[in-house]
Formats: structure tokens, sequence, C-alpha cells
């Protein structure tokens, strides 16, 4: 597979990543199975697939477990990002970035990955108690000591309040200035995708402007973008999708149009290809520092997630999936 570098340090990838938090969390917990996960992850880094993305709050902890028992064969074929600063409750998830805390998480996360380093280290999200140089000062001295490569921010959420008028990433990109100034920032993580192209407008340039990769998360739309989808299907109730204005049964009939769209494009390049590869190209496409992480806990999907590295998107393909018509529902 083509490698893709993060940061200025250079941090060799797949261009195509794989996000593991279904493997154990969010998403159809019925379907969850540890044994069908391990193998889709040693699929991924048969296939060159080698970012794997996970974070310590994934279960909590058993996603970061799951990994382990792969890690433990094959560290050496894998890129491993983890995530620190948010802790899940009964019913709740608060922030955490007390520096304390942050070393004894990286600690622990260490042991469940059965690793001796991690190679990219993201907070999750800044405690709004603690200044979030502090945070980030900490998890530079994981750096030092050796624990940590590289380290990143993962971008505010959507719901997380921004000021009137201001865009989705600003509170981003002021995090990002602040801690700049710290310790360099390797890795952003947020959401972009053909129905969440946000992060064009300001975060990816921010990023490419200094060297920064970008990890796209959720560039199939938490699988709506897939196709595979019927409007109405219904989610578990522990299925975030559940909970989604995007994934009631009127919006996700609304939005047909985006995943017609794709079907067309695809259409163009064979029948074996699919609207999520189109999905993941247009992706792979916004630039050199981008590397889509589609999350999935199936074999069958982490090699068709994989062969989108490998098709090239026209101008033409290019201007009509970023023409498609804006989605329909969303939390704001």
């Amino acid at each position: 597979m083509e490698r893709r570098t993060i940061g200025a340090t250079a941090l060799a990838v797949g261009a195509v990543g794989l996000g593991c938090m279904p493997m154990n969390w969010a998403y159809s917990t019925s379907r969850q199975r540890g044994d069908e996960s391990v193998r889709a992850v040693h699929r991924a880094l048969d296939l060159g697939v080698s970012l794997l993305d996970t974070a310590d709050m994934y279960g909590p902890f058993t996603n970061e477990l799951l990994l382990g028992r792969v890690l433990k064969e094959r560290r050496p074929d894998a890129f491993v990002s983890t995530k620190v600063g948010l802790l899940v409750g009964e019913q709740h998830i608060v922030a955490n970035g007390r520096p304390g805390y942050v070393k004894r998480a990286c600690d622990a996360s260490l042991r469940r990955l059965q690793t001796d380093v991690i190679d990219l280290y993201q907070l999750h999200r800044a405690d709004p108690e603690v200044p979030v140089e502090e945070t980030w000062g900490a998890m530079a001295d994981l750096v030092r000591a050796g624990k940590v490569r590289a380290l990143g921010l993962c971008a505010v959420g959507a719901r997380s309040g921004r000021r009137s008028g201001a865009r989705l990433h600003d509170g981003t990109v002021r995090q990002l200035e602040r801690v700049q100034q710290v310790f360099p920032v390797a890795a952003v993580e947020a959401e972009l995708s053909v129905w969440s192209p946000e992060a064009l407008r300001t975060l990816l340039p921010w990023c490419a402007a200094r060297g920064v990769g970008f990890l796209a998360a959720m560039p199939l739309g938490n699988g709506y973008l897939t196709g595979t989808l019927t409007p109405g299907q219904g989610f578990e109730p522990e299925d975030l999708r559940a909970r989604h204005p995007r994934f009631t049964a009127e919006m996700m009939a609304a939005n047909q149009p985006i995943v017609a769209g794709l079907r067309r494009i695809a259409a163009r390049h064979g029948d074996a290809v699919t609207p999520a590869q189109v999905a993941l190209a247009w992706v792979l496409a916004q630039g050199r520092h981008v590397v889509p992480v589609p999350g999935t806990k199936q074999e069958r999907w982490v090699t068709q997630n994989a062969g989108a590295a490998d098709l090239r998107l026209t101008e033409r393909d290019l201007a009509e999936a970023s023409a498609l018509p804006p989605a329909q529902g969303s939390w704001e």
C-alpha cells in the first residue's frame, strides 16, 4: 500500500488506517466478537493498513486489550495511535487532563497494548479545569521518556459549544496554536467525509501549512456512505447512531442522493468499485498529509477499504463528489 507521512518527524503509515472503536464500543454491541475483530486487525496489517487507531475510553479499556493480542505478535507491522483525556462513567463521559493522570494513563495503555512505546498519543479532549498547556506538557514528558513517539490532538466536538458565528473548528485551531508553543503537534484527528467536509475550510489548511498530519475520522459517515444501511432499519440502543439526528428514518431517506452520487462515480470505475471506496478515495485526494481512518470489525470491510488506496478519481469524479447535496440532519 502507498505510504504517507505524519508530522515533521515523517512517521510513515499506510495511506488508509483502521479505526478500532467499533470492535468493542459504540456500534452494534450484539455483533461484537473478539476473535473476528482480531482477524480483522491481522488482515489490515497484511494489507499494509498499519495505522491502528484506538483510545483507552473505548470499552472502556477493552479495545486496547484486544489490540494488545495482535501487537504481542506483530508490533513491527503496526503504527499504534491511542488517546487519553476522557473517562467513562455510568451515565456520562468526563475529561481529565491532570498531568499526573495523563502519565498514569499512558503506563496503563502501554500495559494493555503489550508494547513499550505508543507511536501517536492523542489528547482526546482538553479538560476545561486544566490549562491545555499543562496537559500537553505532561504528554511531551512522555515523549522525552521514550514512552511515546509523537503527539496528536483530536478536534473539539460539534456539540461542544461554539462562540456565536464561529466556524466548526475555530476552537480546535485555538487549542492547536496554544499547544504548538509547548511541543510540536504531529497529527490532528477530526471528522472528514463527503457529507461532513467542514475540516476543509480551516483545519485541513492549518495542518498542511505546518506539516501536520490529518487523520480523517468517520470518513464513511458512520457507515452511511457505504450504501449498506437501509432507512428505517433501526439501531441497537447502545449504538451511537440510534441517537444521531442524521440516522433517523426521515434523514436517512433524505440523504439517499449522496449515496446515489457515490454509486454513479463508482460505476465509472467498474463493477467491483463500491461507494465506500469512492468516499475514501475522495478523502485521500484532499492532501498527501491526509489518512482516512474508517472503522470496522470485519475482514471483508477491511479488505474493501484498503482497496480505496488504489482508486484514482478523475477531476470530474472529485468535482462531482464535492458537489453532492449537503447532508441533512446534524447535532446543531
